[in-house]
């Protein structure tokens, strides 16, 4: 059975080095029924999308869209408020992403961290600048 929500959800899992057992700890969902739905072997309810959606870095909505439990936004409505908080993988890539290779979505995740990562340091350092500026004397 082809399961690309399992494959998204280990990708995610794998990219944050997470293990099973972190994941299971922080979720309360245990480790081996994690790993089922990794594998494709058991689809997870609305409740379980819940309790992981968090902990790998996504909005609730976002893991519902890719579960097939709501509908992704029609296009115009997209453009104009996206349904997705920036810096959160988007639903529509993420399905996009599923049906690509192991070795691209690695890729692609890794490139992501990456510029995610340097986001990060970016505004962070612009902040350190800002607090600085509004500190020193003129």
């Amino acid at each position: 059975m082809e399961n690309n929500l399992g494959r998204i959800l280990k990708q995610q899992r794998v990219s944050l080095s997470l293990t099973l057992q972190d994941l299971a700890a922080k979720s309360g969902v245990s480790a081996s029924h994690l790993g089922r739905i990794e594998r494709g072997e058991r689809f997870p309810s609305a409740h379980v999308l819940r309790r992981i959606a968090k902990h790998l870095d996504f909005e609730e909505d976002e893991l519902f869209t890719l579960a097939g439990f709501l509908s992704p936004q029609a296009p115009g409505v997209a453009e104009k408020a996206p349904a997705y908080s920036p810096g959160r993988l988007d639903p529509f890539v993420g399905r996009m992403l599923a049906q690509e290779p192991v070795e691209v979505q690695r890729a692609v995740i890794g490139i992501l961290s990456i510029m995610k990562s340097l986001a990060r340091e970016s505004a962070a350092k612009a902040a350190t600048e800002r607090d600085g500026s509004l500190t020193t004397p003129s």
